[in-house]
């Protein structure tokens, strides 16, 4: 996991806790080609991932030493999975900020969580159970396929054509005056993602990537 200048690959992720947002994070890692370190307290959760990470090993995350003995600092990517387990997530992040790491990403089961976690050094604070209930309660009460939404209430989502765009290029149309979303690519079945411009075709069946502020892309699909 070095390179040839012996310090640690850019292309490494530490992850520190293997349940199930932690093993579903090291999953997706391993799947676009990046080796994953992984570190957990339970034996038996390290021997779950031994044939599947890179590197895995049985350690306490909360104990700064044991950390430093890693040689956690020299990774430019930590991921702090521990939930349920609030103190020995902030004691995590804690220890990683004191042996030097500066990019840790931690994950937090509330907002005082979330808070105690920047304040003792994580960079980024990640809340996948609010985040997965938006975007499903979005999904359920409209006519998107899909949804994102960001902190800024910025989002992007993909809808059908909506009624009577069909056959007409974009630059005929006045989605972006009407509704104010931008139409940033189309997505015919069967066929690849291409981004959208004035001259693209709108042809029946498409799917439009949209982005725009919450309340604009909800409306544009409901045109839908």
């Amino acid at each position: 996991m070095a390179d040839r200048t012996g310090t640690r690959s850019t292309r490494t992720v530490v992850i520190i806790g293997l349940g199930r947002f932690g093993g579903q994070i090291a999953d997706s890692m391993l799947r676009m080609g990046f080796d994953v370190l992984g570190v957990d307290s339970s034996p038996a959760v390290v021997q779950q991932w031994a044939d599947r990470l890179t590197y895995v090993v049985q350690a306490d995350s909360t104990d700064t030493e044991a950390l430093r003995q890693l040689g956690l600092r020299d990774f430019q990517r930590v991921v702090v999975g521990i939930g349920s387990d609030v103190e020995a997530s902030v004691l995590t992040v804690l220890s990683l900020a004191e042996i030097g790491v500066t990019e840790v990403w931690a994950k937090a089961v509330s907002g005082k969580h979330g808070k105690i976690l920047r304040s003792v050094g994580a960079r980024h604070v990640i809340y996948p159970e609010a985040a997965m209930g938006d975007r499903v309660a979005h999904l359920i009460t409209s006519k998107m396929l899909d949804f994102i939404e960001f902190d800024d209430g910025f989002s992007i989502a993909e809808t059908r054509l909506p009624s009577g765009t069909a056959g007409r290029r974009l630059g005929e149309t006045d989605l972006r005056s009407r509704y104010g979303v931008t139409v940033i690519g189309v997505k015919i079945p069967g066929e690849r993602f291409t981004y959208a411009d004035g001259d693209t075709e709108l042809r029946e069946g498409a799917l439009l990537i949209v982005s725009g502020t919450t309340e604009q892309v909800q409306r544009f699909a409901a045109a839908t």
